[in-house]
């Protein structure tokens, strides 16, 4: 999605949480082609943040989740290389379906929230918060 013009982007990131790990995806595309981040994107013009979160994670993840609750807005206007986006993160549960990769992300797996790998964005901080209020 290409972001131009003055007014910022409206993202969401899920987070997820299974014992002492965290559901990352790693990205198909650029920006951080390659790279591990939470699951996400941008928002649909018509829908709400909490069904594009659920939407976005189900089909990066193939995951049917419900939400717990908001976690943070995210509005650094540098967070993403493309263009200023304002990120709304979820903590979520899963109610549902089979993981697998799709659409934005070539692979998705939970990692041991000790040995996490590099993440993309400002998605160090976003499950740093997480691990925070899940405590």
């Amino acid at each position: 999605m290409a972001m131009t013009g003055s007014t910022p982007s409206l993202t969401v990131d899920g987070i997820i949480f299974k014992e002492q790990t965290i559901l990352l995806v790693m990205r198909r595309h650029e920006p951080f082609q390659g790279k591990w981040a939470l699951p996400g994107g941008f928002v649909e013009y018509g829908e709400t943040t909490e069904d594009a979160v659920i939407r976005e994670v189900y089909e990066e993840t193939g995951l049917k989740t419900d939400i717990i609750e908001l976690l943070d807005v995210y509005s650094d206007p540098h967070r993403d290389p493309r263009g200023h986006t304002v990120s709304i993160a979820y903590m979520l549960s899963i109610c549902g379906g089979a993981l697998r990769s799709g659409d934005d992300a070539s692979d998705a797996q939970f990692f041991n929230v000790s040995q996490l790998p590099e993440l993309s964005f400002d998605h160090k901080q976003i499950v740093q918060d997480a691990l925070r209020r899940k405590r």
